[in-house]
């Protein structure tokens, strides 16, 4: 102890706050590149997300014990490492996360109503109603994210015609939509939106193709419906034939297709026809009429009026009766009216193609050797396909049965992971990056030991040369006066130090002068010494 306080005494306490400090910075420094070097390169999860799907996020990491970051006020980015991005968003995905992106109704649950413009609380409330339909899409089993956008006129006072709405959708999907899907997003649309018509709605999906086109009209609606429901007719009739052949042949070892002819005309007839020998009475009506005439009984006139006109006794006159009967009988003659309405899409024609593959026998040396069909049981084939399709040979219907030999099937390609020599001959842009940080940060690091660390370290080791002599001087003194040589120890901490550097300098000098000086001064005492020393030999 007493050597170590020795040494701190002589380094002095600024020497020693400058050491201490460069310790301190050395040991951040090493610690910062510790840490970044040991610490896992992290990749953006997911970006702008709500808080709901942020806090659902997060639980689902914690609860699996990942390590993650996340940035924003509100923990809208989470960083995960980067290795393990593709399996965490599917596990995520599977599982409905995250489910509630975009903006809905809940925009006017936060700011102030009464400040606000009718221009801000219309565009809220587009926006809202934008975001709603969004979330409602993405309900659809196939749709992983959609985004809509409406265009909805303003409604202006004195305007006769107006414009109606329109909305284009944008879908992300995983596979693909059928044609009644695509019509249900669109009439889902219309009907949330006042005034939109289903077919004033356009679907894109991510790779650019058109689902559903909203500026041709009701016309192109019809036409794509004649499209799909001969698409329909054809996959139908494919999948029947597949599975019917596929029984004979095996699996995969036939090939089909079907061409479906539709009649798109639209034909509407009436007819009206009578049956003249059938006839049925509609109606009956008799009228029966009674009259009496001759004689003037009963007649008014002026005599007859007259005091004395009317004498008892007088014979009256003779009368006439007539009695007539009348009857009107209606009949209705049957009638038929007939009003017959084909509508278009009926199959005009079918033609049918199918190719089956041979069978394999095994051959003299082991391997399968290719073997045609025979004629009998490409016909039964034929005559299968024929029954199962409906065959009419008078719309002109055609099947044909082919047996040719498949091209030989290639070998699937197996994935290997790369080993370590192609990975470092094949680096990624992610390793690219991480050997150019490791290489700076190895870079620094060595700077740092050459330009800070060896000075520092060569500077504690150095020795004050006075100081030394001074440790010296007094066993110098007392071997002139004891007429023995005075040797600093050898286990002493200063004797040591001489030893590395310093003593074979400026000490030296300095104590050789030192002893000329004294001879020079006492020249007998030197002589003495000098003759013991040859005695004592």
């Amino acid at each position: 102890m007493k050597s170590v306080l020795e040494l701190v005494g002589k380094l002095g306490p600024a020497r020693l706050a400058a050491m201490a400090a460069v310790t301190m910075t050395l040991i951040g420094f090493f610690a910062f590149v510790i840490l970044r070097v040991s610490k896992p390169d992290l990749g953006v999860l997911f970006a702008d997300l709500s808080m709901t799907d942020s806090s659902a996020v997060i639980r689902d990491l914690d609860a699996r014990g990942i390590k993650y970051e996340t940035r924003g006020d509100a923990g809208q980015t989470i960083l995960a490492s980067r290795a393990d991005l593709p399996r965490l968003r599917m596990d995520l995905a599977g599982k409905g996360l995250p489910s509630a992106t975009g903006v809905g109704y809940e925009i006017f649950d936060k700011g102030d109503a009464f400040s606000s413009t009718n221009f801000v609380q219309n565009v809220n409330h587009l926006r809202a109603l934008e975001g709603e339909l969004s979330r409602s899409i993405r309900a659809i089993g196939r749709v992983q994210a959609a985004r809509v956008h409406l265009v909805i006129p303003e409604r202006r006072l004195f305007e006769r015609d107006r414009e109606t709405p329109s909305a284009a959708i944008v879908l992300k999907l995983m596979g693909d939509l059928d044609a009644s899907q695509v019509r249900a997003i669109r009439h889902l649309t219309a009907s949330a939106v006042e005034g939109l018509k289903p077919e004033r709605v356009s679907i894109v999906d991510e790779r650019g193709r058109l689902l559903a086109d909203g500026a041709r009209g009701s016309e192109a609606e019809t036409g794509a419906g004649m499209e799909e429901k001969q698409v329909g007719i054809e996959r139908r009739l494919r999948s029947q034939i597949e599975e019917i052949v596929a029984g004979i042949v095996g699996a995969g070892r036939a090939r089909v297709q079907v061409s479906a002819e539709l009649d798109l005309n639209r034909i509407e007839s009436r007819s009206e026809s009578f049956d003249p020998e059938s006839r049925v009475v509609r109606s009956t009506q008799t009228r029966s009429e009674n009259s009496l005439t001759g004689g003037s009984e009963g007649a008014v006139s002026v005599g007859t009026e007259l005091p004395g006109a009317n004498q008892p006794g007088a014979t009256p006159a003779q009368k006439d009766t007539t009695a007539k009967n009348e009857e009107t009988t209606n009949y209705e003659i049957s009638r038929v009216t007939k009003t017959e309405v084909v509508e278009g899409g009926r199959v005009k024609r079918l033609s049918v193609a199918v190719l089956v593959d041979g069978a394999y026998v095994p051959g003299p040396d082991g391997k399968p050797v290719y073997q045609p069909r025979p004629a009998a049981e490409v016909e039964r084939i034929a005559t299968l396909v024929r029954t199962a399709i409906g065959f009419d040979k008078g719309r002109g219907d055609q099947v044909e049965v082919v047996n040719l030999r498949f091209a030989e099937t290639p070998v699937p390609v197996e994935f290997t992971e790369p080993s370590l020599v192609q990975s470092l001959l094949a680096p990624t842009k992610e390793d690219v990056m991480r050997i150019v940080e490791l290489s700076v940060l190895a870079m620094l690091t060595l700077i740092v030991l050459l330009a800070v660390v060896r000075p520092l370290v060569k500077r504690v080791l150095a020795v004050d040369p006075i100081a030394i002599a001074r440790v010296s001087a007094p066993g110098l003194a007392a071997a002139e006066a004891g007429g023995e040589s005075m040797m600093v120890p050898r286990d002493n901490a200063t004797a040591r130090l001489v030893d590395f550097a310093q003593l074979n300098g400026k000490v030296q000098a300095e104590t050789v002068q030192r002893v000329v000086n004294m001879v020079r001064a006492s020249p007998g005492e030197t002589v003495e010494v000098l003759r013991n020393w040859i005695h004592d030999n």
